[in-house]
């Protein structure tokens, strides 16, 4: 498939999981593609290395979404290395689940600096250089929908996510830039292993209520983002679309 060609794109946080599959199959639809790190810089060079095997185009680029000056820095180069920026997924994020009474402050500005004022930077920087036919993409989370006990900042986070999504995608339309989000059910990650949620009462909790009998695989997300970065999806914008197995 080639419905990417010439296209470029940043992906945040591509260095493993939903990010590093959807930087690959950006890759694979022709797109060029910006492997965005903040720590991680030896496995986005290993999504580079794969990217480049397959006949793809990639540079890993490392910057925290969280700094402003990191993130213009980021664009720049996507622009300076490959010519131009057309597309813009903003999945960098951070998550974890705490009783009310154990949520503290530094809990709540770490999720909500990573998860919503680092899509807010990045769009922001990108978004002068996106020109018609551009697109955001937002990686939101079906928590928002299930409301699982004990995530409300995360969920928060992504709450706030969603409503950002329908606000870009007026503010943003009349210059030809669509916005849209993809929120995932639980997905099999490095990360969702390392928390203890694959293989737990949580992961059987997200199965027996999700019609396709199965948590998601990265490969399950990364087809969506593909889509909606497309022409094929140049009517959409302002959509939040669930790839959660139909759980909701």
């Amino acid at each position: 498939m080639s419905r990417l060609k010439d296209r470029v794109a940043i992906v945040t946080g591509a260095s493993k999981g939903i990010g590093a599959e959807i930087a690959r199959r950006l890759a694979a639809e022709g797109a060029k593609v910006v492997v965005n790190y903040a720590s991680g810089k030896r496995d986005a060079e290993t999504v580079v290395a794969a990217i480049e095997a397959a006949g793809g185009e990639a540079l890993a680029v490392g910057a925290d979404v969280t700094n402003r000056d990191q993130v213009e820095s980021l664009v720049k180069a996507a622009i300076d290395y490959f010519g131009r920026l057309d597309i813009v997924v903003n999945n960098a994020g951070i998550y974890q689940f705490a009783k009310i009474e154990e949520t503290t402050e530094a809990l709540y500005r770490q999720q909500f600096d990573i998860n919503v004022l680092g899509p807010l930077l990045v769009a922001g920087a990108a978004a002068p250089h996106l020109g018609k036919g551009g697109s955001i993409i937002n990686i939101s989370s079906n928590v928002t929908r299930v409301l699982p006990a004990e995530s409300a900042v995360y969920t928060g986070t992504k709450g706030a996510i969603d409503a950002i999504t329908g606000v870009l995608s007026r503010e943003l339309g009349p210059r030809g830039i669509r916005v849209n989000a993809v929120s995932p059910g639980l997905v099999e990650t490095e990360g969702t292993h390392a928390a203890g949620a694959v293989g737990s009462d949580f992961q059987a909790w997200n199965e027996a209520r999700t019609p396709l009998g199965r948590i998601g695989q990265v490969q399950d997300i990364a087809p969506i983002v593909a889509f909606l970065a497309s022409d094929d999806a140049g009517w959409v914008t302002g959509e939040v679309i669930l790839g959660s197995g139909g759980m909701r």
